[in-house]
């Protein structure tokens, strides 16, 4: 087999390999076997530079990209691998904030067909040990990896990382990870490892023993973001950034931070952030506060991070975000129902495999929508979707195609109105 182009390629890539964004539940492989072999064949690629791995049921983005920014910054070579991606799949491997290249992907595909024909891996398997791969031929110093879904059973848990990080729990995948938060941390606790110091986003009553019982089982060092730092206020400056003031136990830190992540639910990440940079400093890393306020301030500009309440369109404002959970749901709603506007419009849509029921309930019925759909399998059709929200109180009309959602929502709106497009990652990326 040749392929001739990257399209080519790609489209194996996609065809070939069960897609877990597309198909839902039958593409989660619940065991490691397959990495572990590809990881056998590749001579163990992670090993040759540092890792950084994170876990968590929100904001793992947000503070992958911003670790990432920093390391950049301040003068490391940082690899960073991600998922999903919104447009392209090279978004999911980038070295320094570039795309890994079509060439690259090309031909690592027309070199290893065969070795993925014999080990039947599914896509995150091979994406997996391709950005493992990369990073090692351009000898990163070191990668800040994203596990893909849980941790415990994740491809990307194969590292032997030199800090882990869980951001936070919440209801996701709980088809796939657990029916209670105590199971689905049990799940993202699995990239705690031995002697590697872990950092967790914040205090959460459930689930805070889980990752104390496994730390000391692991026998390393356990920090809770959240006693380190604290958010004291934050507001959108009229240059569209997110100022905020940073607190470490009762001292005032970073005064002035900008941060070109505007959504209100980065307070509950910058903690999470700025511990993680602390404890690197402690591992020896060299990484001085004029590092963290740039990589702050161009976080968006340096790593290409998108999605996260990205203001796409002026008079209505229009912004989008990838937020589709109900935790990450709640942040964006009260948000919206802060700022300032006449009227406010939706266009939403949502995967079948998510508690619709519980979400719905989040949104405001003096609003009117557009329910629209992601073109994959997973996709609630807009007219069920429509039909689903009118049982509380959300109105409006359907619309299939997102980017016809928008239009029509944006022809609709007035310039003091608002436009808000989520509910899905899928939605977010047709319209970008």
């Amino acid at each position: 087999m040749k392929f001739l182009t990257y399209n080519d390629a790609i489209d194996y890539l996609y065809n070939k390999a069960p897609l877990f964004s597309r198909m839902g539940k039958v593409a989660y492989k619940a065991n490691l076997d397959n990495t572990l072999k590809l990881d056998a064949y590749f001579k163990h690629p992670h090993k040759s530079y540092k890792t950084i791995h994170i876990a968590g049921t929100n904001g793992k983005g947000s503070v992958a990209h911003t670790i990432a920014a920093i390391l950049m910054d301040a003068g490391y070579k940082t690899g960073l691998y991600t998922s999903p991606h919104l447009k392209d799949f090279r978004e999911r491997i980038k070295i320094n904030g570039l795309n890994i290249s079509e060439a690259y992907i090309l031909g690592f595909l027309n070199q290893y067909w065969q070795l993925i024909e014999d080990i039947q891996p599914s896509f995150f398997e091979i994406t997996t040990i391709m950005a493992f791969q990369y990073f090692a031929e351009n000898k990163v110093d070191i990668a800040v990896i994203e596990t893909g879904l849980g941790g415990r059973l994740d491809s990307t848990n194969i590292i032997e990382p030199l800090l882990s990080i869980i951001t936070n729990i919440g209801w996701d995948h709980s088809d796939l990870l657990g029916n209670t938060l105590e199971k689905i941390a049990y799940e993202k606790a699995g990239i705690i490892k031995k002697h590697v110091p872990v950092i967790i986003g914040e205090h959460q009553t459930p689930t805070d023993a889980i990752f104390q019982n496994k730390a000391y089982q692991e026998q390393c060092d356990l920090i809770f973001a959240d006693d380190e730092y604290t958010i004291e206020n934050y507001f959108i400056t009229q240059n569209q950034l997110l100022q905020l003031s940073v607190n470490k136990r009762g001292r005032t830190l970073y005064p002035g931070l900008k941060y070109q992540l505007i959504g209100y639910y980065q307070s509950k990440n910058v903690p999470t952030i700025l511990a993680a940079v602390n404890y690197l400093n402690k591992l020896g890393f060299l990484i001085q506060d004029k590092n963290i306020y740039h990589a702050f301030r161009y976080v968006v500009d340096l790593t290409q991070f998108r999605g996260r309440w990205q203001v796409i369109h002026q008079q209505p404002l229009t912004i989008a975000d990838i937020g589709h959970n109900k935790p990450a749901l709640e942040h964006n709603i009260r948000q919206l129902l802060r700022m300032k506007k006449n009227k406010l419009f939706f266009v939403v849509g949502f995967m079948n495999d998510k508690d619709i029921h519980s979400i719905l309930p989040l949104f405001p019925t003096d609003a009117y929508y557009f329910f629209t759909e992601a073109p994959i399998p997973r996709s609630i059709k807009s007219d069920v979707l429509k039909q689903m929200a009118s049982n509380f109180g959300l109105y409006g009309q359907s619309e299939p195609s997102p980017g016809k959602a928008l239009t029509k929502a944006i022809d609709l709106a007035q310039p003091n109105d608002m436009v808000y497009v989520g509910g899905s990652t899928f939605i977010v990326a047709e319209v970008l």
